[in-house]
């Protein structure tokens, strides 16, 4: 008889783990709080143990075939000119634009394809409660239902509401001093293939990125300490970001006006999930919802896709015991997280404008350089 695992969350984390698990043999049910899949989402990047995952499941060379087209990143002025710029042909993938962009909803749905060949999802139901003993998990769902598993695996986002109720009070997040809006806006003739990254006073901050669906993805941050607006209503979370950005200057204008109606708005309070146990018993946490860091660790895709597979579960199949059940899944991440996932305010406060400090720093010298060739005056002798 097959072992029956519950994923909770069907994005990068959760899709994942899902194609492994029922690759292995499990019985895999992934249940999503959304009523259908969910497209959209901003771009990520995926780079070294991500891309290695996405190169295991045969799928590197579809999520380049789905990429965005970004051809690099441009710091601008608030009159548009660009002040550095820096393009992936020439900075290969180490640059701000890596070689692999991709929307996140076109990396989920790519992941899901294959992984829905070996599970089953369902839509528009949520873990309401789960009773655990030492042989498995009964879980009640919103709808009503409850069910029996070997082993519940949450890949939720970092607001996680199922990991409250399995690890109540023990999240303690360390927040990053950044509040961020993502959202899609209609594509205009002078929207280039460039990441165009704007700065204003304030700690204000506005960028426009390319995607592959003729259209626009924005963003607003604001360098500000958390006031609690993650839990405001979408409709005063705009009238906020309206009130901010109304002088900042640039595309701010456009991007307001556009975002009255989209119909993907995220806002979020940029913070980094800390949690001093990923397992308890039959449950155990990955992806955002065990280690989430979001930008203040790069907008990219490497955790959760290395929380969402592991040699150890998947080969070794260890649901024996209910350490293993857990503790397995916990050594998804673990070893990439205490290396990759340090994040701090003070990172998350600085990044931004040090980036874009360091690319104009750069630029100068390079103009300096050009303008002022050396004429080879040479070094006395015991000179320092």
């Amino acid at each position: 008889m097959s072992r029956s695992v519950l994923l909770t969350g069907a994005s990068v984390a959760g899709n994942t783990a899902a194609w492994w698990l029922g690759r292995a043999g499990f019985a895999v049910t992934v249940v999503e709080r959304a009523p259908a899949f969910r497209d959209g989402g901003q771009n990520i990047d995926v780079r070294g143990p991500g891309r290695e995952v996405l190169r295991r499941m045969g799928l590197e060379r579809a999520a380049l075939d789905r990429g965005t087209g970004e051809q690099g990143t441009a710091w601008v002025e608030e009159d548009g000119r660009i002040v550095a710029r820096f393009l992936t042909q020439d900075h290969g993938s180490d640059g701000p634009t890596a070689e692999m962009e991709i929307l996140r909803g076109d990396l989920s749905r790519l992941l899901h394809e294959p992984a829905a060949c070996h599970a089953t999802y369902r839509y528009d139901d949520s873990i309401a409660g789960v009773d655990q003993d030492g042989e498995g998990a009964d879980v009640t769902f919103a709808s009503g239902r409850t069910e029996r598993y070997d082993a519940v695996i949450v890949a939720e986002r970092v607001g996680s509401r199922t990991r409250e109720l399995v690890f109540p009070g023990e999240r303690d997040p360390c927040w990053m001093d950044l509040s961020l809006a993502y959202f899609t806006i209609p594509r205009v003739a002078d929207d280039d293939r460039l990441w165009r990254w704007y700065h204003a006073v304030g700690g204000r901050s506005v960028s426009l990125r390319p995607d592959r669906h003729g259209t626009t993805r924005a963003m607003l941050s604001v360098q500000k300490r958390p006031g609690g607006e993650q839990e405001w209503s979408i409709d005063r979370q705009k009238a906020w970001l309206r009130d901010t950005f109304a002088d900042a200057g640039w595309q701010s204008a456009r991007v307001l006006a556009e975002m009255d109606t989209t119909d993907d708005f995220y806002f979020d309070v940029l913070r980094q999930v800390r949690m001093k146990r990923w397992s308890n018993g039959r449950v155990a946490l990955t992806g955002d919802a065990a280690d989430g860091g979001g930008c203040a660790r790069g907008a990219e895709a490497r955790a959760p896709m290395v929380g969402g597979w592991t040699e150890l579960f998947f080969r070794k199949k260890a649901l024996g015991a209910s350490a293993a059940a857990s503790g397995a899944m916990v050594a998804t991440g673990a070893a990439y997280v205490a290396i990759a996932a340090k994040a701090d305010r003070t990172a998350a406060a600085t990044a931004v404008p040090f980036v874009a400090w360091l690319c104009s720093a750069t630029l100068l010298a390079e103009r300096i350089r050009r303008d002022n060739p050396s004429h080879g005056v040479p070094v006395e002798k015991g000179g320092r």
